[in-house]
């Protein structure tokens, strides 16, 4: 199971400043440290920030400020996003998502020497996160909550979250077992980077758009089922050098000048990490078994 050090807590574009305030101190309160801020929309270490965060300063003050989520997600073998009410299919309560979450064998990122990082991504105060957004999260999860009046604040939301990875570094041990035996990959196969990921979802949709199968209009809807599909497979780093070279070869084969360029020449799935065995470019053009 990895440690609360390895965890980070992501907010998109907070406008309330007493709520990143109340957001360090519950994050301190818990054993959480990392925050990251997405184009906040006030001063994160403002007054009224630090009134509000009272003994916990130091986490506004070694808050990371970026200007994307995709940059906030950088490093991350494992990232949810937490949603308002359930309204999709895809939706699962938090306290079933923690076990995969935390499981230290196979949430390494890109350095498997390293302790991994995952992420929890916060939407905004008043209408959350975009669909573009949620995409970025391999699972999206919920707070259940009373049906009258389901609505939480921000810092709120945050504190149970964090309450529950508090509580969760005992008794979670036991359910990490039970899914590390039946999680893919397996802790010598840690999954692909959060960038490797998007470097292929980016170029699968090219090639779809390029070859007609996806349409401008209905694109990202498309996608998003693409998206689900592969993140709940939870790819291996070389599973997914494996699949943009098939992306490279494709996009070879079908471009113009293909017998003057090799597919590893072509640019939409530059990959500095992929297995040289994957390069079709090796026979001239043919995919080998």
């Amino acid at each position: 199971m990895i440690s609360l050090d390895c965890i980070r807590i992501v907010l998109v574009e907070p406008a309330g400043a007493r709520n990143i305030g109340s957001i360090a101190r519950v994050m301190k309160n818990m054993g959480l440290q990392q925050l990251w801020i997405v184009k906040p929309e006030c001063d994160p270490q403002g007054v009224e920030a630090q009134h509000m965060a009272v003994h916990a300063k130091e986490i506004l003050a070694s808050a990371q400020i970026v200007d994307s989520l995709p940059a906030a997600l950088q490093g991350c073998g494992r990232s949810i996003a937490t949603v308002g009410r359930d309204s999709s299919k895809w939706v699962e309560p938090l306290r079933s998502v923690l076990p995969w979450l935390l499981d230290r064998g196979s949430a390494r990122g890109d350095n498997q020497t390293s302790d991994c990082l995952v992420a929890i991504i916060f939407g905004r105060e008043d209408h959350g996160l975009s669909n573009e957004e949620l995409q970025y999260a391999q699972r999206l999860v919920t707070i259940p909550s009373n049906p009258a009046y389901p609505s939480l604040n921000l810092a709120q939301a945050v504190g149970i979250v964090c309450y529950e990875l508090f509580q969760s570094q005992e008794s979670i041990a036991e359910a990490i077992v039970a899914v590390s035996r039946e999680s893919a990959p397996s802790p010598q196969e840690p999954p692909a980077p959060f960038q490797a990921l998007e470097a292929f979802y980016q170029g699968l949709e090219a090639l779809l758009l390029q070859i007609g199968y996806l349409y401008p209009k209905t694109a990202f809807s498309r996608m998003q089922k693409f998206r689900h599909l592969l993140n709940r497979s939870q790819p291996s780093a070389a599973e997914v050098s494996m699949l943009r070279g098939i992306l490279r070869q494709a996009h070879w084969a079908l471009g113009p000048g293909r017998s003057s360029q090799s597919p590893s020449a072509c640019p939409l799935a530059e990959d500095a990490t992929a297995d040289p065995s994957d390069d079709p470019s090796t026979d001239r053009g043919r995919i080998t078994p």
